[in-house]
């Protein structure tokens, strides 16, 4: 990463497409309400196939959630392996309840996420590499309810390669994000910091890359054109 004088701006920072997958399909999803989720048959793509739906958009670097395996059912893993294959680096949530479920993909960097990972928020030391996942909805930490600063806090003891923000009540809907709450977040871990959920457009990417996070999850601003498409295929701002 890189930073501007007397700033904490990230230049570069790392832009990232965030594809939500069920029943073999791109879904759209909003405030979490997985229940509700469609396919994406609105957006950029012409299709939610998930290869031709890839192939359309030519993200440089993807966000996999596997919906199904997430809710306990049988894991997308053959239709992942495909589509994390058609990118440069590929982040997978497949909802780990162990380590050992954590690396059953080869090929991706794993998803830890506090809303299936561990128990309790202890059992997380048991887990050795890939990005925690701070899982939030109504702006605490699922499933111990906990503020995510404080979560962030405690993940500078654990072993992960980083965390990500991510913000489930708020996808889909484009609400924003507030900088008083991002440079609490980001002052409180020092490692690397990816942000998802929320995110409305530009603005929105400026206001991260300058409270210092390493990397926005994005969907909906992309197809509805409040982030331009080139900036997904660069992976980074144009």
């Amino acid at each position: 990463m890189f930073f501007h004088p007397n700033s904490d701006y990230v230049e570069d920072m790392e832009l990232i497409l965030a594809v939500d997958l069920a029943g073999g399909l791109v879904m759209h999803g909003k405030s979490g309400d997985r229940a509700g989720y469609r396919p994406l048959t609105w957006g950029l793509s012409p299709s939610a196939e998930p290869e031709i739906y890839i192939s359309y958009l030519r993200p440089r670097f993807m966000y996999i959630a596997d919906l199904d395996s997430i809710q306990g059912r049988t894991p997308q893993d053959d239709l992942v392996r495909r589509c994390a294959a058609l990118v440069e680096r590929c982040y997978l949530d497949r909802g780990c309840r162990s380590p050992a479920e954590s690396t059953a993909v080869e090929g991706v960097t794993p998803i830890i996420g506090t809303e299936t990972a561990a128990a309790a928020i202890e059992d997380l030391g048991e887990y050795r590499g890939g990005y925690l996942s701070i899982d939030i909805k109504g702006g605490r930490v699922l499933p111990w309810g906990i503020r995510p600063a404080d979560m962030l806090r405690r993940a500078s003891d654990l072993s992960f390669e980083g965390c990500i923000i991510l913000n489930i009540g708020a996808v889909g809907t484009e609400e924003g994000l507030a900088r008083e709450s991002l440079e609490e977040m980001r002052a409180c871990y020092g490692g690397r910091l990816l942000y998802g959920g929320g995110v409305a457009g530009v603005d929105d990417i400026h206001l991260l890359a300058d409270a210092g996070f390493d990397g926005a999850i994005i969907a909906t601003a992309v197809h509805r054109g409040a982030v331009p498409p080139d900036w997904i295929r660069r992976g980074s701002e144009c």
